[in-house]
C-alpha cells in the first residue's frame, strides 16, 4: 500500500467530510482504496485535525485489553476500533491483539522487550530459588485482569466518553476536574494507576485538581450569609438591599460582588407587578394640586399621602387604605374592608390624626377618587386643620410614593402565593406592614427601616 503524508490524509478526509463528493468517487479521483478513505474519514470525525499526527506506537497491556473489551461490548470492527481509539499501524494491529488474547490471555498482550535476549545464567545449586508454579502465576494474572475489568465497569461510561465527545463548557480544566472527582471516589476500591489509565489522566494533573478541590472556598461564608438574608426577607431583597444589610452588620462588601454571588446562587428579587387602578370621574369638589410632586420633607408629619388599592381573593374583594408619611415612607395608619365604602377611609384618617400634636398640620395628598371628593372626608380634614391636595386627573405620577408602596406590597406579598380566603390575606397584610415599617430597609434612608430612620433623626435633633 502506498505511503501517504499527514497533510494529504487530512486534506482528503476534509473533502470527504464536506460531503460534496461521494466516498467512491473521491477514492477514484485520488487513487485510494475506498475502505481506506472511510477509515480516514472516521478517524477525522473522532479526532479532528490531530487525527493523522504522528504518535508513539507503544500500547500497554491494559490498554490493549480495554480496546478488545470495548470492541466486544459495542460490536465494533477493527477499522472502527482503530478510528475510535486513534491506533496507528493499520487494522492488523487490533486483529493481532485479539488473536494474542484468545491464545494466551492477558499475559500475551504484554509487550516483549526489544533487542536480543540476555544470556541466561545458570544458577548454582545452592542459589536456586523455588520457581512459582504455573497455576499460581496464571491465577494471579486472572485476578489482575478481573480487577481491571471491575474498575472499568465501575468507572462511569460518561467519563470514558468525555475524551471523544465535544465539550460545551468553555471553562478550562472542567474535564480534568470531573475526572478527578470520579477517580477520588473510586481510588479506595480500585488501584489508582488503573483508574488514571481509564480516565487518560496524568498522575500530576490528578493530584493538582484534587488539592484544588480540597481548598476551602473563601466566599462560602459570604454566600451563606447572603442566602440567610434572602430567605429571611422571603425573596424581597435584591442585591442592593442585601449589600446594605451586610454593611449594617459591619461587613463592607462591594455591591457588584453580591450581585455576582446571587446570580451564582440563583437568587433574584421578585418582579414588581403593575397595580390595579380605577377612576370613577368627578364626584364632588376637587382640591388643588398643592404637593406638586415635592415628596421630600424635612421632618415627620409634614406631608402625608394616601390611596385605596384592591385585592381579589377567591372571587371576593379586599380593599386597603393606608396613610404614608413622606418623611420616611412609614405607614402610620391603615384600614381594610371588603367593600370600598367611605367609612373605612375616614376611619383610617381618624387613626392617623392620633399621631399628631396640636401644632402639627400636615398636607394630605391623594388622587381624585370619590372618597376624597366626598364632603364628609373633606370636612374631616378641614376640622383638624389639615390641608388637602389632589393629583391631576389620570396622572398617577403625582402620587408616586403611594403607588410605589402598593407595587412593593403586591410583588413582595400578594403575588407570591395563592390565597385561600380574605381573612388569610388580611392577617398577612397586618404582618407585612409591621415588617415594612420596622425591618425592611430602604437605600434612600441610609440602609435603615422607616421606624429606625425616624428614631435616629429624633435622637440627633
Amino acid at each position: 500500500m502506498a505511503k501517504y503524508s499527514e497533510e494529504f490524509k487530512l486534506k482528503v478526509a476534509r473533502e470527504a467530510a464536506q460531503g460534496h463528493v461521494g466516498i467512491r468517487t473521491l477514492s477514484q479521483i485520488h487513487g485510494i482504496d475506498h475502505s481506506t478513505l472511510r477509515s480516514w474519514l472516521q478517524r477525522y470525525h473522532n479526532h479532528g485535525n490531530n487525527a493523522f499526527v504522528k504518535k508513539h506506537s507503544y500500547y500497554s497491556a491494559e490498554f490493549k485489553l480495554h480496546v478488545i473489551t470495548h470492541m466486544k461490548q459495542n460490536s465494533l470492527s477493527s477499522r472502527e476500533a482503530i478510528a475510535y481509539f486513534d491506533i496507528r499501524g493499520g487494522t492488523g494491529v487490533v486483529s493481532k491483539w485479539q488473536k494474542q488474547y484468545d491464545e494466551g490471555g492477558f499475559t500475551a498482550l504484554e509487550p516483549r522487550p526489544k533487542g536480543r535476549l540476555p544470556k541466561m545464567k545458570i544458577p548454582k545449586p545452592q542459589q536456586t530459588k523455588t520457581s512459582v508454579p504455573t497455576g499460581d502465576q496464571e491465577l494471579a494474572q486472572l485476578r489482575k485482569e478481573n480487577e481491571y475489568l471491575r474498575a472499568e465497569n465501575a468507572y462511569p461510561k460518561k467519563a470514558r466518553c468525555l475524551t471523544s465527545e465535544k465539550r460545551t463548557s468553555t471553562k478550562s480544566g472542567t474535564l480534568a476536574q470531573e475526572k478527578t472527582q470520579i477517580i477520588a471516589e473510586l481510588r479506595h476500591t480500585y488501584p489508582l494507576g488503573t483508574l488514571l489509565h481509564l480516565a487518560q489522566l496524568s498522575r500530576s494533573t490528578f493530584y493538582y485538581h484534587l488539592a484544588k478541590q480540597q481548598e476551602v472556598n473563601p466566599l462560602l461564608d459570604l454566600k451563606q450569609r447572603i442566602q440567610t438574608l434572602y430567605h429571611q426577607h422571603k425573596g424581597r431583597y435584591g442585591y442592593r438591599r442585601i449589600t446594605a444589610a451586610l454593611r449594617q452588620t459591619g461587613e463592607f462588601v462591594n455591591h457588584k460582588k453580591v450581585q455576582r454571588l446571587m446570580q451564582q446562587l440563583g437568587l433574584k428579587s421578585m418582579v414588581r407587578v403593575k397595580k390595579y387602578r380605577s377612576y370613577r370621574g368627578q364626584q364632588g369638589r376637587i382640591a388643588p394640586h398643592v404637593l406638586q410632586r415635592q415628596f421630600r420633607t424635612a421632618r415627620p408629619n409634614q406631608k402625608w399621602v394616601t390611596d385605596v388599592t384592591e385585592f381579589n381573593v377567591a372571587g371576593e374583594k379586599l380593599y386597603l387604605s393606608p396613610m404614608m408619611d413622606l418623611y420616611n415612607g412609614e405607614i402610620i395608619a391603615y384600614e381594610m374592608s371588603t367593600r370600598p365604602v367611605l367609612k373605612f377611609v375616614t376611619q383610617m384618617v381618624e387613626k392617623a390624626k392620633k399621631r399628631l400634636s396640636a401644632s402639627e398640620k400636615p398636607l394630605v395628598h391623594s388622587d381624585q377618587g370619590w372618597h376624597y371628593q366626598h364632603k364628609a372626608y373633606q370636612r374631616l380634614l378641614h376640622d383638624q386643620g389639615l390641608v388637602q391636595s389632589m393629583s391631576r386627573r389620570g396622572n398617577c405620577l403625582d402620587n408616586a410614593a403611594m403607588e410605589s408602596f402598593f407595587g412593593v406590597l403586591k410583588s413582595e406579598l400578594y403575588h407570591l402565593q395563592k390565597w385561600q380566603s380574605v381573612e388569610q390575606l388580611k392577617n398577612a397584610i397586618h404582618e407585612y406592614i409591621d415588617y415594612y415599617n420596622h425591618e425592611r430597609i430602604k437605600l434612600k434612608l441610609k440602609g435603615l427601616s422607616p421606624v429606625q430612620y425616624r428614631i435616629q433623626s429624633l435622637t440627633t435633633q
